[in-house]
């Protein structure tokens, strides 16, 4: 087999007789043949929720059993301090994951992935997992510098000889210098630390992955969903501690931090996988005949009259709060389509599309007017930026179908991506973005008790929602009882009704009384 036909990455569907002949994508550097195993070994795990998602990801199911705490081996692999080099292993990882990327899958591939993420999740989060974790990382927020300090106090208490483990501990390179986190002074504390006190920076978190088998986070939401940044595939467990202003997904209080992390690390963790999205770039191949000739719709959906191929992959997320598709600083409002599997839903002309996960449901979402979501449905949030029309309305899709908004050969400007607010890039015409679940789900650690409860007390406390006075109850006086239908054209007081001389007899007709619409003060006036 040439290197040309290794590098072509073809999907068969035996339920589909007709494929369009752009989905078949070849690369513009032919890759290299994948090695054997003897020679590259897969990177293992050291964490249990890394196996049971690799194995999902490969279409296997997982067994996990509810009965026992399940325990993870430990295979020991070599530490490497600051940013590292890549292994075989890893390197192996990425090549079949850039070769299986979701937006290749077929309908049947994607919803079976997704059905036995949703199983695994279920598993999770019934259950409490107790991993055997050697090596921790601890994320801080960034442009906070009170939180230095804190930093350091973590990173103290885990690297105690205290603790009955001899935890490995990567903290931010930043902190090598820094003198409110002052390294230098934690290892001449005691020098075993300085073996065991390790940085990392953006590449060793992409590449590597499988290193790290714990995640502590300071800060806040946005500390969170950098950790999703980082951990582009594979994300360990993470655990996060409220040190910003919101809080959707910091469930722990970091004034009892030490009691937090001995029970979680001793005695397990309750995991909530999150579902992510795979957002893939794919850029329009230039052809010699104008723009004006070339439609995207015919070319995503249609039957092309040649074998030229249409589009070619760019670049690769994986996001775990939103993809919004916008108009960038053009002054002028955005035309994009929008498909979903193989059909063309609308043409959108607005400001931009957000297109959100559950968990993004309460961010970009919520300000465009979106639903609000509980985070365990498996769904894809679609909401249209100021719309310029009057019956776009948002709407939920199954998180099985793959969407695709892409800007028309004729739009009249170009469009911007952006994912989850870290990457801007810009689509020019005939560009589109392929959104899809991803495979690699974020393992969010969840305290003991209802997630369901704790996740309306969120929106409650952050967004204050459906907070208002409540209504006064009726308040009532009951006056004596008498039978109806006497004296109906008297006058009514709240002592009775008065006869024509003027005497009450205490009878009246409560009925009548409220159809006349009289008040109190009107009662105790006579009128």
């Amino acid at each position: 087999m040439s290197s040309i036909a290794r590098s072509r990455s073809v999907v068969f569907d035996q339920d589909v007789n007709r494929r369009r002949k752009s989905s078949v994508v070849l690369a513009e550097t032919p890759q290299v043949e994948r090695p054997s195993r003897r020679h590259a070994p897969r990177a293992s795990s050291q964490c249990l929720v890394h196996k049971l998602v690799e194995k999902t990801s490969l279409g296997q199911q997982p067994k996990v059993e509810s009965k026992l705490e399940q325990i993870n081996e430990f295979e020991p692999i070599k530490q490497g301090s600051g940013s590292g080099s890549a292994t075989n292993g890893a390197d192996y990882l990425n090549e079949e994951v850039r070769a299986t990327q979701s937006r290749l899958l077929t309908k049947k591939q994607l919803s079976e992935m997704a059905m036995s993420v949703r199983a695994l999740a279920k598993k999770l989060g019934n259950l409490k997992v107790r991993l055997r974790i050697r090596t921790i990382f601890l994320l801080t927020k960034a442009h906070d510098q009170s939180l230095i300090a804190k930093t350091q106090e973590v990173a103290r208490w885990l690297l105690s000889k205290d603790r009955a483990v001899p935890y490995i501990v990567y903290v931010e390179d930043t902190m090598k210098n820094n003198k409110a986190f002052d390294a230098n002074g934690l290892i001449a504390e005691d020098p075993s630390y300085g073996d065991r006190l390790k940085y990392w920076d953006n590449n060793l978190a992409k590449r590597h992955p499988h290193l790290f088998d714990f995640v502590v986070t300071l800060g806040g939401d946005g500390t969170v969903l950098y950790a999703s940044w980082l951990f582009q595939r594979v994300v360990p467990p993470v655990l996060s501690f409220a040190l910003g202003s919101l809080g959707f997904l910091t469930k722990f209080d970091f004034n009892d931090h030490q009691h937090i992390l001995t029970q979680a690390l001793r005695d397990g963790v309750t995991i909530s996988l999150r579902l992510r999205f795979e957002g893939t770039i794919m850029r329009s191949y230039k052809r010699d005949d104008d723009a004006e000739n070339r439609d995207i719709v015919e070319e995503l959906i249609g039957e092309e009259a040649d074998d030229r191929k249409t589009h070619k992959p760019d670049r690769s997320f994986e996001i775990l709060n939103d993809v919004v598709v916008d108009r960038g600083p053009n002054p002028t409002m955005s035309t994009i389509e929008l498909f979903g599997d193989e059909e063309h839903l609308t043409t959108v002309q607005a400001d931009g599309i957000c297109v959100a996960t559950p968990t993004g449901s309460t961010a970009y979402n919520l300000a465009a007017g979106g639903s609000l979501c509980h985070p365990e449905n498996p769904v894809i949030l679609v909401t249209a930026i100021c719309a310029h029309t009057l019956s776009f309305r948002p709407i939920i899709l199954p998180d099985t179908i793959v969407l695709r908004l892409g800007v028309p050969y004729d739009a009249r400007s170009n469009s911007w991506a952006s994912f989850d607010g870290r990457e801007r890039v810009e689509l020019f015409p005939g560009d589109y973005v392929t959104i899809s679940a991803s495979r690699y789900p974020f393992a969010n650690v969840m305290p003991p008790g209802r997630r369901s409860e704790d996740w309306v007390n969120s929106i409650s406390r952050t967004l204050q929602w459906n907070s208002r006075q409540r209504q006064k109850a009726f308040n009532e006086w009951e006056g004596p009882k008498v039978e109806e239908g006497e004296f109906l054209d008297q006058p009514i007081t709240k002592e009775g009704v008065i006869d024509g001389n003027g005497n009450g007899d205490g009878k009246y007709n409560e009925d009548y009384f409220n159809s006349q619409g009289r008040n109190s003060d009107q009662v105790k006036s006579g009128g």
